[in-house]
């Protein structure tokens, strides 16, 4: 059936509907984000269940809002949870390149670092007052003491002894020398030595060698008292030292008693000190000298805060439109030091799980998989449950000096990716860890129905947007013409576009020439002004094209009818823009075996749809024309002037209309271009791009005059996409331009040519003076002048398409 469009089949307005448009811009928008409840019950199901794999895949094209809704509902979710304690690094004191974590509640990491800060001078102070008391002295000096009355015992009675037997002791730095002496108690020279008899140095060196091991013996006894003096000295220093530091430290033991790392902890900083004492005591004195050049650090009992949530009420939420694996991760950064680079647990830094740890992380996935190493270690940490720092060269294989392994911390988070539907089932079919790692999907939709509830809804939405922005009030004709573009977004007139960035950037643009022309409310005039302008900053393309087929160096005709030559049209997409423009579809038959030669196929410039869609040409035809008789010639097919790929099968009913023109030797009328696929029942179907195709025929054909004879042909299904720019309703409602919509190949075939298409007879032929009667007489004499090889069946012989 033929169904010839008039104005009113070629565009929905919304001025018919009744609607108050001042009560809905009063009110603020009932919903977080409108047509999207999918997308909405998803995320209400999955924001909050953070255990088993449920993280978030948010899935949709730009603009559908779907930033706008995760971050609306975190918000409400967040802030009903509990807010998560603060992480911290200290120093492992057994191993400094381990790095020990310590949990501390929210807002206490700083504190707790002020804390340690405060008792490290303490410390210093009480320690440096302790040892320097009079008490302190007088216990040292009465140890020292002892051992100087021990050593003078010990060594009086070898003294003694020497002395009795003519002998003298005598210390040196380096040694103790045993001396032999004479008569008078002087040192025995060497002269005076060797005039004694043998018998005389014999005695002396044997008595000098008993004396020697007497004192080797009262030397290792006077090291063991010294010893005992110096363990006295030690246990007197600790005592006083640990009696200090336990009166500083019991406030904060107290305080932190149930947290057993730090209270170990704080323990492992009071067994650093009286370890390292004599260290710690003069590099604190050093300190408070006005020449001070600090021997050690006290770098090594700070506290290096990771996260502080004391800012923080609720769960943290933290989008990173940057992950690369160090801002997800943290990292560990040097110091140059005497032409080295060192580091240290005070250098380490804290990423984006770090902050969101205990909430929500935000990350776009494209970003993300683009980032090296980022995909592989937020899948690692999530199934792992923890924060690894990781340094980038290791993931490289690269070999690196000895540097610091923090000890991972406990993750606890919910990741939200957000991306493109077609990310989504890349990494469901290629990545094994995917689907059981982010088990949500909330997907949203590009349009809504179209409703009176919708339109309001969209309306409250847009009158959001002007004053969220600031701009010029909106009226009701501007607002009605939104939302016919909005339907026009959508390709479909039964629907809405809820691609609501783009719909703002139409208002900033309208906003810009409703102050341009002083006026103070955006209309119609504005918004078609932008809508206009936003087109024309980018169809210079189209234009140029056009401009070619009116100067006739691309060859499109328009008036004369030509046997098997029609107009097709193909769809152009430049990325921010999309139009229509007219191809010449040529059909030739010729006597034959080949069959249908798709001359697009066999230049390698036809994609697979494009293909498919003339292996369908060949499943009509031979159904059609073949049942009694076989169908043997040679037919090609080709766009001309085209030299780049083509695809998509929306020009297989323009190209069967050339090909039976050719065969029925019944002109076209080259006014009509068609656009459309079919199956091999010769049923159209339906295709993208409607509007923009009509319109670009359209231009080509106002540009080189309207003369009521011209049109486009459509499929039936495609009548409830078609929002027409005003000027072709108007050609059209003028009857200077004319749109069928046509259910099957013979309505088509009845409008460019003007014959019928013909229906089958019982006796197997068609209605004579048809155009199918007349197609099928000229396969016949096409298979009449095909000459069989000899020895054959001439059935057999012939060559179907």
């Amino acid at each position: 059936m033929i169904h010839t469009l008039t104005s009113r089949d070629l565009r929905k307005e919304i001025s018919g509907q009744k609607i108050d448009w001042n009560q809905i811009k009063n009110s603020e928008p009932s919903k977080p984000l409108i047509g999207q409840e999918r997308a909405l019950k998803a995320l209400e199901f999955g924001i909050g269940n953070k255990r088993g794999g449920f993280n978030i895949y948010v899935s949709g094209y730009p603009g559908s809002g779907k930033s706008k809704a995760v971050n609306h509902f975190l918000e409400e979710k967040a802030k009903l949870e509990t807010t998560p304690g603060d992480w911290c690094y200290v120093n492992n004191f057994q191993d400094s390149f381990y790095p020990k974590k310590l949990k501390l509640p929210n807002g206490d990491g700083q504190t707790f670092k002020v804390e340690i800060q405060q008792l490290i001078s303490e410390i210093q102070k009480m320690l440096i007052n302790a040892f320097e008391s009079k008490e302190y002295h007088d216990k040292k000096e009465q140890i020292i003491e002892e051992f100087r009355q021990k050593e003078k015992e010990l060594f009086q009675k070898i003294h003694n002894k020497a002395h009795e037997n003519n002998f003298t002791v005598t210390r040196t730095p380096i040694e103790i020398l045993v001396i032999p002496t004479d008569a008078q108690g002087a040192p025995l020279s060497d002269e005076k030595f060797n005039k004694l008899n043998k018998k005389e140095r014999d005695q002396i060196l044997a008595k000098q060698s008993e004396l020697k091991d007497e004192l080797f013996h009262l030397i290792q006894k006077n090291r063991e008292v010294e010893r005992e003096s110096n363990k006295s000295l030690f246990l007197l220093d600790e005592s006083i030292a640990s009696y200090a530091i336990d009166t500083l430290l019991k406030e904060l033991q107290n305080k932190y008693k149930d947290f057993e790392d730090v209270l170990l902890h704080l323990f492992e900083i009071k067994k650093d000190i009286i370890s390292n004492l004599h260290d710690f005591l003069k590099a604190s004195i050093q300190q408070e000298g006005p020449s001070y050049k600090q021997e050690i650090s006290f770098q090594k009992y700070e506290v290096n805060v990771i996260t502080d949530n004391t800012e923080l009420s609720g769960a943290p939420i933290v989008l990173e439109l940057n992950p690369t694996l160090t801002n997800l991760f943290g990292k560990l950064e040097h110091e140059s030091y005497m032409g080295t680079l060192i580091t240290n647990f005070t250098l380490i830094r804290g990423g984006s799980l770090h902050k969101a740890n205990g909430g929500y992380l935000i990350i776009p996935l494209k970003d993300l998989l683009f980032s090296y190493f980022s995909w592989d270690s937020l899948k690692r940490a999530l199934k792992n449950n923890e924060i690894v720092i990781e340094d980038a060269r290791e993931q490289f294989g690269i070999i690196s000096a000895k540097s610091l392994k923090p000890e991972p911390i406990p993750l606890d988070i919910q990741v939200i990716l957000i991306g493109s539907p077609r990310w989504y089932y890349l990494l469901y079919e290629l990545d094994e860890d995917f689907k059981e790692l982010f088990k949500v999907k909330a997907e949203f939709d590009t349009a809504m129905d179209y409703s009176l509830k919708n339109i309001q809804d969209f309306a409250g939405v847009t009158y959001k947007i002007q004053r969220e922005n600031d701009l010029f009030p909106i009226n009701d004709q501007a607002m009605g013409r939104l939302i016919e573009h909005a339907s026009r977004m959508a390709e479909d007139r039964e629907k809405i576009s809820i691609k609501f960035r783009e719909i703002r950037d139409i208002l900033h643009e309208a906003d810009h020439y409703t102050r341009l022309s002083k006026m103070k409310e955006i209309d119609a005039r504005h918004i078609d002004q932008a809508i206009e302008a936003r087109y024309f900053r980018s169809n210079l393309i189209q234009e140029k094209i056009n401009e070619l087929i009116k100067k006739g160096r691309l060859m499109i005709d328009l008036k004369e009818p030509k046997v098997g030559q029609i107009n097709g049209i193909s769809i152009l997409d430049l990325g921010d823009i999309s139009f229509g423009k007219p191809n010449k579809i040529t059909a030739s038959i010729a006597s034959g075996k080949v069959g249908l030669v798709d001359i697009e196929r066999e230049a390698k410039l036809s994609g697979p749809i494009h293909t498919k869609g003339t292996l369908i040409l060949q499943g009509y035809l031979l159904e059609k024309y073949g049942q009694d008789n076989p169908v043997s010639l040679y037919a090609s097919l080709v766009f001309e002037q085209s030299y780049s790929e083509i695809d998509g099968d929306s020009a297989s009913c323009a190209e069967l209309f050339a090909l039976l023109s050719c065969l029925a030797d019944l002109p076209i009328n080259q006014g009509i271009a068609v656009t459309g696929s079919i199956n091999q029942k010769g049923e159209l179907q339906p295709v993208g791009a409607i509007n923009q195709k009509i319109e670009g025929f359209f231009e080509v054909c106002n540009q080189n005059g309207l003369n009521g004879n011209q049109g486009v042909i459509i499929p039936k299904p495609n009548v409830d996409n078609l929002m027409l720019k005003k000027e072709v309703v108007l050609a059209v409602e003028q009857g200077l331009f004319s749109i069928w919509a046509i259910d099957t190949v013979d309505d088509g075939l009845e409008i460019i040519t003007g014959f019928p298409a013909g229906i089958r007879l019982k006796g197997g032929s068609f209605s004579i003076n048809s155009v199918h009667y007349r197609v099928d007489e000229r396969i016949r004499e096409l298979n009449a002048n095909v000459i069989p090889s000899s020895g054959r069946n001439q059935k057999e012989e012939y060559l179907t398409i």
